[in-house]
């Protein structure tokens, strides 16, 4: 049997599946806190009891290892949820903000309020982690959600879908499964608000089903994202920390450095090092490491296996199609032209750029799109300062690579054609909610200057405006 016929469901009716929630949403439940406190309790005991069976899903779409699933996955949604409930109160609470003497006597104030019906669709590589933690804020305030989880990430769509009709109402939360056909049935539907993690080109296509309703969106998506490497590091550290953000996930994740630029004067000590930190993370042979993935299919296997030019593989380069394996791989001497660069590689291969001035890397950054993530490698706060301020892109870190995703006082997302919004924490909620602003004036006095005739009005209004603003 395969993926399609598993996952689509003959009685699949998007309208109706709108309907429903919209009708649930009406209710008002959701607006009441005390409700998304105990639906959000009930997702966390759904997690917990069920985590040996979502990380057994997981090694059989991606050969994610115990320890790489719980980490990605499991253990950073859990640290969401737990966040949204220490903070969700405070959240959901009307903000006063200052109000000017101009607007007195009066008392300005933003109330947060659900969009309504949202629509969540997540990508395959982490395919957990990347549907429930959007969830997250969408529950935290106050809306319904349809899911549409990867059809490739096949074992996890079929296990979330289980938990959650097992688990919530599905005019409060639906699972959709399915491909295309069924993405395209549910984003033909009016939702409030759409969020997608997911390629751009998918992305601009969800951007513009969206348009149809003027829906607002968050879009996830991807590009790639540079590793800048100074002269002045601390080796092992550096080595270490930028193999691990490559190869894990096999490569699969959308904020991995996707092509270092290395200062020339270091890169021979960093490709050594490279070297002998692959060996201790993997073994002689990754392939039979506990600890190293898979790619998710063979379609994907082959676009990554086109990039690999073996004249510039200077470690790695094995594959096994049947298999899914690509080992990490490490190229130099690469350029502009080759396929490498032609696109997010999205997989285990790192090309290495040598550069001989700051103001190359810089240079070269910027031939590409805003990227989604940046990283630097540097002890020196002058290299540090100027990178910052003189790249664009949407998040990333300074002596470590991907980690930031995984702090959630830290809004994620990316800028340009690497996204639109941002997630984790209280941006989650705040992506999620509507903040309606409200001036709120006593009736004690009147302020007769503002009404007709105006006559003589204009110099005290100016004034006015001008000193009490």
């Amino acid at each position: 049997m395969t993926s399609a016929n598993i996952l689509t469901n003959s009685t699949f009716d998007a309208a109706q599946i709108l309907k429903k929630q919209r009708a649930f949403f009406d209710t008002g439940k959701t607006k009441d806190v005390d409700f998304r406190v105990g639906q959000l309790k009930k997702l966390r005991d759904v997690i917990a009891d069920n985590e040996r069976a979502i990380l057994d899903a997981l090694k059989a779409d991606l050969r994610k290892s115990d320890l790489e699933a719980y980490a990605t996955e499991v253990g950073l949604v859990l640290a969401e949820i737990d966040d949204a409930l220490k903070h969700i109160r405070s959240w959901a609470k009307p903000k006063r903000v200052s109000t000017p003497l101009f607007h007195q006597l009066g008392t300005s104030w933003r109330y947060p309020e659900p969009y309504g019906v949202t629509y969540i669709i997540a990508p395959w590589n982490y395919p957990f982690q990347l549907l429930v933690a959007p969830l997250i804020g969408a529950m935290a305030a106050g809306n319904t959600a349809v899911l549409k989880p990867s059809e490739l990430s096949e074992q996890t769509a079929l296990l979330i879908e289980k938990l959650f009709r097992e688990n919530f109402d599905e005019e409060y939360i639906k699972v959709v499964l399915g491909g295309v056909e069924e993405s395209k049935a549910m984003l033909e539907q009016r939702f409030d608000y759409i969020f997608f993690t997911g390629g751009t080109e998918i992305g601009r296509y969800i951007y513009m089903a969206a348009a149809r309703f003027l829906t607002p969106v968050t879009l996830e998506l991807g590009g790639k994202s540079p590793c800048i490497v100074d002269e002045d590091i601390q080796l092992t550290h550096t080595s270490r920390r930028i193999l691990w953000g490559k190869f894990t996930n096999a490569g699969q994740t959308c904020v991995a450095p996707d092509y270092l630029l290395v200062n020339k004067r270091i890169k021979d000590k960093l490709v050594a090092k490279m070297k002998d930190h692959l060996k201790a993370f993997y073994g002689d042979d990754p392939a039979q490491s506990p600890d190293y993935g898979r790619i998710i299919s063979q379609r994907h296997f082959d676009r990554i296996a086109k990039m690999i030019d073996p004249a510039k593989v200077i470690h790695g380069g094995e594959t096994n199609r049947e298999d899914k394996y690509i080992s990490p791989t490490i190229l130099e001497g690469v350029t502009l032209e080759d396929r490498v660069m032609q696109e997010e590689i999205f997989g285990p291969v790192l090309p290495i750029i040598e550069y001989d001035t700051l103001d190359e890397a810089i240079h070269y950054i910027k031939q590409f799109e805003k990227p989604l993530a940046l990283y630097i490698y540097s002890e020196n706060n002058l290299v540090q300062k100027r990178i910052l301020d003189e790249l664009p892109f949407g998040g990333g870190c300074v002596n470590e690579s991907v980690m930031h995703v995984g702090q959630t006082r830290l809004p994620f997302g990316g800028v340009g054609e690497s996204g639109i919004g941002a997630y984790h924490g209280v941006a989650s909620f705040e992506t999620f909610s509507h903040y309606k602003s409200v001036l709120k004036k006593s009736t004690i006095m009147d302020m007769a200057i503002k009404y007709p005739p105006y006559k003589n009005n204009m110099g005290i209004i100016k004034k006015l405006m001008s000193w009490f603003s």
